[in-house]
């Protein structure tokens, strides 16, 4: 609408002197009403229109004028004044959080352009589970910092959820579904999961129909896995779940699927992991008209606000690197409901 009306006013005026006068009166009126919002926010924020001059770089009366102005504009009052202290009007306070959101975004809109713009530089401290960084982050890795040579990645590999801020990382790639925190997270990719098992164990003990024909299996179990020794699995018939045992439960996917290869057992494992043994056979899908629970791959890390450059970039190699599908699920078939 601001925009209209700088145009309505630009027709008019052409052919005259008058044309640089009236969009000047647009610009100025734009810029007005940004400081108009900061004038307000920075005084509430700073306790009084004195502190909030200091921080604008005008004059106390100035930061006065442009909050009456706002005031008229809008046709409320916004702050209480008396001689003590300013305080928020209940109409003041909404407009408030609307104006400092606002204010927020424009800084953060400032900053990521300038952030993308710099070379990344320092060291980025990074934290994964140990079978995807393996087998998937550790080439990532090894391409970003080509393209970032100022740069120095410090990648620790654990299957344990660490503490971001109390360890010292800048971002973590984790898997599953993530637990409210203060942390922000961007999704990179789904994570399919698959129970599968070798031919030859199939073969000697039989492919199990139904999730329940697993409690007379070997089910070889992940220890760190939110939903431990219970499968979930949905079908046709809806939702099942299925409390597993076998002869081996252990912390790390990768021995799993040797367990596995080896003939063991049943293993519930992501893609990433046996999408391989998948596409040449050395493991065979079960229960092909169950789908096995899926989970999401994630960057998390402590804020969005202010966010350097290192961790910006390195969160934006991963999303356009595990996109959806990502490239582990390649040649796999994914199971469906029987029909």
């Amino acid at each position: 609408m601001q925009w209209l009306t700088c145009r309505v006013v630009h027709r008019r005026a052409m052919g005259n002197a008058g044309l640089l006068g009236a969009l000047d009166t647009c610009y100025i009126d734009r810029m007005d009403r940004f400081l108009q919002l900061a004038a307000l926010v920075r005084t509430v924020d700073r306790g009084s229109q004195a502190a909030a001059a200091r921080e604008l770089g005008v004059t106390a009366a100035m930061v006065g004028r442009y909050i009456q102005a706002l005031e008229d504009r809008l046709g409320t009052r916004l702050l209480n004044r008396t001689t003590a202290r300013q305080s928020l009007t209940e109409a003041g306070a909404a407009f408030y959080a609307r104006a400092q959101s606002i204010l927020e975004q424009m800084e953060d809109a400032e900053t990521s352009a300038a952030d993308r713009q710099a070379e990344p530089s320092g060291t980025l401290r990074v934290n994964a589970p140990m079978s995807f960084g393996t087998r998937h982050l550790a080439a990532a890795v090894a391409e970003f910092g080509r393209g970032n040579p100022r740069l120095r990645v410090e990648l620790v590999l654990n299957d344990r959820v660490v503490d971001l801020v109390e360890e010292g990382y800048d971002v973590a790639v984790r898997i599953g579904r993530l637990a409210d925190s203060g942390l922000i997270a961007r999704r990179l990719s789904p994570c399919r999961v698959v129970a599968c098992a070798s031919p030859g164990y199939l073969e000697r003990r039989g492919s199990p129909a139904a999730p329940a024909d697993l409690l007379g299996h070997d089910c070889l179990v992940y220890s760190y896995a939110s939903y431990g020794a219970v499968w979930r699995f949905g079908g046709e018939n809806g939702e099942q779940e299925v409390r597993v045992s076998g002869s081996l439960v252990a912390n790390n996917g990768d021995v799993l699927m040797e367990a596995a290869l080896a003939g063991q057992g049943i293993v519930v494992q992501p893609t990433f992991i046996v999408g391989e043994a998948l596409r040449t056979g050395r493991l065979l899908p079960v229960l092909p008209g169950w789908l096995v629970e899926d989970y999401a791959i994630y960057a998390v890390y402590p804020s969005a606000r202010h966010l350097s450059p290192k961790v910006r970039r390195f969160v934006d190699f991963l999303a356009a690197r595990f996109r959806d599908p990502p490239p582990w699920d390649a040649g796999i078939e994914r199971p469906g409901p029987a029909g």
